[in-house]
C-alpha cells in the first residue's frame, strides 16, 4: 500500500488536549487513528473537523486499560492505515479527594487509566516500531507528576509513573532509533479545569507566573514539536506557564 501520508496514534483523541493534538498533527501531514472511552458525537465531530483541513482521522471506541482492545486497536492501524510513525498517549482521568478519604475504586480507576493506558499503549505500538527501527512517542504526564499536587494523590502518582515510564523507555528503545519524551501540562482550558472552585482558579493563576491558563493548542504545540524532534529523547517538557519554577 503506498502512504501518502505518515500515521499517527493517539489515545483519548475526542476532547481537551488530546482532540487539539489530532487536529494539529492533521494540520502537520499526519493521518491520525485515535480512540475514545465513551463520547462517540464528540469523537464523530473531531473525524469531521479533520476533515474540513483536509486530513483524516478515523475513531474507534477502545478501552485503554484493556490490553486486548489495545492490542487490536493498534493491530488494526497497522493493517489497515499503515505503520505507525507517531504515537501520542493522552488518554486520562481525574478522582480528587484527600488520601484518608479517597476509595480504592478511585485510586484504581486513576491508576489504571493514566498509568496503565499508557503503558498498554506504548508497550503495543513500540513492539512494531522495533522492527521498523523508528518511530516517536510522546506520553501526555501533568505538572501533577513534577510537583505534586495537593488532594491528587493517585492522579499525581500516576502522571509520575508516566515520566519514569518514559524516561526508561526512551532508553530501551533508543538502539531501535525511537524517541519517548514526555509533555507535562499545566492548568489547562480543558473539562478537566472547568470542574475547579472559583476560589480555586484565582488561586492557580496568581500562582503561574503567566498569569493565565494555557490551551489545549499550546500543548498541541509542544506535542507537535516533540513528535518531530529528531534528536531529543527522554525529555519532560513542562507546558505550564512557568508553575513550577
Amino acid at each position: 500500500m503506498d502512504r501518502i501520508r505518515r500515521v499517527a496514534l493517539v489515545s483519548g483523541g475526542s476532547r481537551g488536549i488530546g482532540r487539539a493534538t489530532v487536529l494539529r498533527l492533521v494540520r502537520d501531514g499526519y493521518q491520525v487513528a485515535f480512540c475514545y472511552q465513551r463520547d462517540t458525537d464528540a469523537a464523530r465531530a473531531v473525524e469531521k473537523e479533520a476533515a474540513a483541513l483536509g486530513g483524516r482521522a478515523t475513531a474507534r471506541q477502545v478501552d485503554v486499560t484493556s490490553a486486548a482492545d489495545v492490542q487490536a486497536w493498534v493491530l488494526g492501524v497497522e493493517h489497515e492505515t499503515g505503520p505507525v510513525d507517531t504515537v501520542v498517549t493522552s488518554a486520562g482521568v481525574v478522582r480528587d479527594a484527600p488520601l484518608v478519604m479517597m476509595s480504592d475504586e478511585d485510586w484504581d480507576q486513576v491508576l489504571d487509566t493514566n498509568l496503565r493506558g499508557t503503558f498498554l499503549v506504548c508497550r503495543a505500538a513500540v513492539f512494531h516500531m522495533m522492527k521498523r527501527k523508528s518511530g516517536s512517542v510522546v506520553n501526555v504526564s501533568s505538572i501533577a507528576g513534577v510537583a505534586g499536587n495537593a488532594s491528587q494523590g493517585n492522579y499525581s502518582a500516576a502522571k509520575a509513573g508516566i515520566i519514569g515510564l518514559s524516561r526508561s523507555l526512551a532508553k530501551e528503545v533508543g538502539r531501535y532509533g525511537i524517541r519517548v519524551n514526555t509533555v507535562a501540562p499545566g492548568f489547562i482550558e480543558t473539562d478537566m479545569l472547568s470542574q475547579l472552585t472559583d476560589g480555586y482558579r484565582r488561586r492557580m493563576l496568581e500562582q503561574t507566573p503567566l498569569r493565565r491558563f494555557g490551551e489545549p493548542e499550546e500543548v498541541a504545540d509542544a506535542i507537535a514539536y516533540l513528535a518531530g524532534a529528531g534528536y531529543v529523547t527522554g525529555a519532560v517538557l513542562q507546558v505550564d506557564g512557568g508553575l513550577a519554577i
